[in-house]
């Protein structure tokens, strides 16, 4: 493959380095360990934001809280390298330091910041919070993470290839544009577009893009044949690029019918979101499945849900039993992921939860401006308060993510189809032997498919009402709370610990990316 730069806003490396907010991150993380262990060129490009995304405290009443507290990072290297960007008609220095390969075992990463004491206080935000709620501060990023990337990798690294991993990064593709005209362009950079959802393609008004300084000193009239007025950043980019791809078969299909009307597009392919088992897998529970040994694999599996266990104890003041099935809803906190329908049918939850055939944990990350999520997240919190077998966890980072996935027996999915392009938590549940419950969306319509034993499916794909998939939801927790601990429900286990890692292994999913887009 060609070596290649691959700019995204968030990168989930390791706890202690929180430059992210939800599967865009995971993902990239997955993508920068395998491809290191692989050997491939590849070099990232982020921002290293002073306040993360935030920290999901619990107020005096048990409710969560949105705090910003500053991060410091000692094991990042300062490469005395700092290059200007315009934004706004004002120079803004832009800082980078250097995640190297050996601290985390990735493949090497940039991060830059503008919260310097060369700029200005309203600069230095410019880097504060990752997704800036203020649209100006969204698009200054956006500036500084194409522009200002730009610039640092041509300073330091011989790339031939840019992916822009989301269209957050697109002005770097106005300064090529620039420099070397849009032939130059089409053949230089690839992009992933990762949702339907109108948040992740973006519209802009493109007189402020311009005045901003998003297109560097292209015309306006060239960015508009390229992006259209209102500007859309994700129309552009697959203008622009010599090749897209969509996350997952079915993202694919929905990608081709909400692009279909765009002409001079790059072709779009599909591959699909895979993470790596080498960080998230459990090894003890990975040889008991390999070795089909239900009483280690049992065995094993209690004392992760101890583990898990402790937290919730800690968190909620609840005692959670280890034998009883036990059923995790955690993912970004987000309406069309449909956090509240677990509790849809209130009484034939409890009268799950009461009989002790189950027990139920939520936790994510609302937007800090999201108020609707937030809401959502303290109504759980007030039914779980009293509610048996039931909690609701805060700080839901990689940590806590790794402790619920390794925990659960049930991984539970409840996207609105097809607003779910992909989702990959579930493959990282599935590698510790819970197993994945969803709708027919994004990844799990492929592993149904492959596997369709290793899993439960709610619903038909079909009828995405509320009402029906809700049904369709207790009908398969009841299913599997009659099976749970018993050697059908091990074996199961089993074959999903073995079969996950043949397709949804992230070392897969990177060879792809070398062959089809980066060769």
């Amino acid at each position: 493959m060609k070596p290649t730069a691959y700019f995204c806003m968030e990168f989930a490396i390791d706890q202690p380095l929180k430059t992210y907010a939800g599967g865009l991150g995971f993902l990239a993380g997955s993508h920068f360990r395998a491809a290191k262990r692989l050997g491939l060129p590849l070099v990232g490009v982020s921002i290293l934001w002073s306040y993360g995304y935030y920290d999901q405290v619990r107020d005096r009443e048990g409710r969560m809280k949105v705090e910003y507290v500053r991060k410091y990072y000692d094991f990042l290297t300062d490469i005395k390298l700092k290059v200007p960007v315009t934004i706004n008609g004002a120079t803004v220095w832009v800082k980078a330091y250097k995640l190297e390969e050996d601290v985390f075992g990735t493949c090497p990463i940039y991060f830059l910041t503008t919260d310097i004491p060369e700029n200005d206080y309203l600069s230095r935000t410019i880097s504060y919070h990752l997704y800036d709620s203020n649209n100006l501060t969204h698009i200054a990023q956006e500036i500084v993470l194409g522009i200002g990337g730009y610039k640092v990798i041509k300073e330091c690294e011989n790339v031939k290839l840019f992916h822009l991993n989301e269209p957050h990064g697109l002005p770097l593709a106005f300064k090529m544009l620039e420099d070397y005209g849009l032939d130059y362009v089409r053949e230089h950079l690839v992009f992933t577009t990762h949702t339907p959802m109108p948040e992740g393609n973006e519209t802009q008004d493109i007189n402020l893009l311009k005045n901003m300084g998003f297109f560097s000193n292209v015309d306006i009239k060239t960015a508009e044949k390229l992006g259209g007025n209102p500007f859309n950043l994700t129309v552009a980019a697959l203008r622009m690029s010599k090749r897209a791809n969509a996350v997952s078969k079915q993202h694919k299909k929905t990608t081709d019918q909400m692009w279909s009307w765009v002409k001079d597009k790059c072709e779009i392919i599909s591959i699909t979101n895979a993470q790596d088992r080498h960080y998230w897998q459990d090894k003890i529970i990975k040889e008991a499945a390999e070795n089909y040994d239900y009483e280690k694999l049992r065995e094993r599996k209690m004392e992760l849900k101890k583990m898990l266990f402790g937290e919730v104890a800690d968190q909620t003041g609840k005692i959670f039993d280890p034998n009883v099935m036990t059923v995790v809803w955690a993912r970004r906190f987000v309406e069309y992921k449909r956090p509240y329908l677990p509790l849809y049918d209130e009484k034939r939850l409890r009268k799950l939860l009461e009989s002790n055939k189950m027990q139920i944990i939520w936790a994510g990350k609302p937007h800090p401006n999201d108020s609707q999520g937030q809401m959502t997240f303290n109504w759980i919190v007030s039914k779980t308060r009293e509610m048996k077998n039931a909690a609701i966890l805060t700080g839901y980072e990689l940590k806590l993510s790794k402790l619920l996935k390794m925990g659960s027996d049930i991984w539970l999915n409840t996207p609105r189809k097809p607003c779910e392009a992909s989702g990959t938590s579930g493959m990282t549940a599935s590698m510790n032997g819970s197993i994945h419950m969803s709708t027919l969306d994004g990844w799990h319509v492929e592993w149904a498919e492959m596997y369709p034993d290793d899993s439960f499916t709610i619903g038909d794909g079909v009828n995405t009402d509320d009402a029906y998939e809700a049904d369709c939801m207790y009908k398969e927790l009841e299913k599997a709370a009659k099976m749970y601990d018993s050697d059908a429900w091990w074996e199961k286990v089993a074959n999903c610990v073995n079969h996950i890692v043949e397709y949804f292994d992230a070392e897969r999913m990177v060879k792809e990316y070398a062959e089809k887009m980066y060769k």
